[in-house]
C-alpha cells in the first residue's frame, strides 16, 4: 500500500487514527476516514453507512491491486478479452448456456477440466482468454500458455535441474490454460512431460485444453500410447471435464 501523507486540516483526535490506519498499512481506509472528516455534512450520514465507505474504498484498493498483479502473471494473450454479445451470433454455433454457466467459475472450484476444440479462427483462444479473466476477477491463479512454450519450459527446466520445481508451481495455479494443443506430436519425453503436468493437477486444479483437433484424435498424438491412456482418461474423463466446441463462422472474416 501507499504510503500515507499527513493531513493538516485534522484536529489531535482523527490525526491519531489516521496515522494508527496508516501503520496498520490501511492506507485506503486512512484516505476515506480523512475524506470523512472534513467533509462538514458527513455527520448527515448514518454511521454503518460512513464505516462501510470507508471499509469498501480499502476493499477496492486491494482488490484492485490483486487483480493488476494475477492479471500479469497469467500472460494471457487477450487481457481485455470478454464474453460480450457477439458469442449469441447463431452465425458462431456456440452453446451459449453452457458458456455462461462457466463464466461463474464453480467447474474451477471443483477442479474440473474444460476442453475447448474447433476450426482455427474460430475464437477459441479468446474465448479462454476471456474464462480466464472471470476466473481473475475472483481472484483466482491464471496461466495461459501454448503447448510448443509449455514443453520448451519443462524441459529448460530439466536441464537447469529446476523440473520439479516448475512442475510444482504449475500443480498449484488454480487455472491453467494449455492453447495449440495437437500442432506438435509428443515423442517419449514430451509425453511424460505432459503427464507430469496433468496428473499433478487432476482432481484438485482446473486445465482447459484449446486445439484445433476433435478429442477422439488426440490419442494418435502421443508416440507412447501408455502415456496416452494415462494423459487422457485424466483430461478427458466426462465425469470430470466439460467440452465446448466451436465450428461457426471465422471470426477473422466477419471482423
Amino acid at each position: 500500500m501507499s504510503k500515507c501523507k499527513k493531513i493538516p486540516s485534522l484536529n489531535a483526535e482523527e490525526a491519531i487514527m489516521f496515522e494508527r490506519l496508516c501503520s496498520f498499512k490501511m492506507s485506503g481506509m486512512a484516505e476515506k476516514f480523512a475524506d470523512q472528516m472534513q467533509d462538514p455534512n458527513a455527520d448527515l450520514v448514518p454511521f454503518l453507512e460512513r464505516f462501510t465507505e470507508i471499509v469498501n474504498h480499502e476493499w477496492e484498493i486491494r482488490y484492485n491491486k490483486k487483480f493488476s498483479k494475477l492479471l500479469k502473471e497469467a500472460n494471457l494473450r487477450y487481457q481485455d478479452a470478454d464474453l460480450d454479445k457477439t458469442i449469441y451470433d447463431p452465425a458462431r454455433k456456440l452453446d451459449t448456456a453452457t458458456i455462461e454457466r462457466l463464466s461463474t467459475c464453480h467447474w474451477i472450484d471443483e477442479g474440473k477440466n474444460l476442453l475447448i476444440t474447433g476450426m482455427s479462427s474460430s475464437g477459441k483462444t479468446y474465448l479462454s482468454n476471456a474464462l480466464c479473466l472471470s476466473a481473475i476477477r475472483q481472484l483466482k491463479t491464471v496461466r495461459y500458455i501454448r503447448a510448443s512454450i509449455l514443453m520448451l519450459e519443462l524441459e529448460q527446466a530439466r536441464l537447469k535441474s529446476e523440473y520439479l520445481e516448475y512442475v510444482t508451481g504449475l500443480s498449484k495455479i488454480d487455472l491453467l490454460a494449455i492453447d495449440d494443443f495437437g500442432l506438435m506430436d509428443l515423442d517419449l519425453d514430451k509425453c511424460r512431460d505432459l503427464f507430469e503436468v496433468v496428473d499433478g493437477r487432476d482432481g484438485r486444479k482446473s486445465t482447459i485444453i484449446i486445439s484445433q483437433l476433435p478429442v477422439k484424435s488426440w490419442y494418435d498424438l502421443f508416440k507412447e500410447h501408455t502415456y496416452a491412456d494415462a494423459c487422457l482418461s485424466r483430461i478427458t474423463d466426462r465425469h470430470n471435464s466439460y467440452r465446448l466446441e466451436m465450428n461457426g463462422i471465422s471470426m477473422r472474416e466477419s471482423e
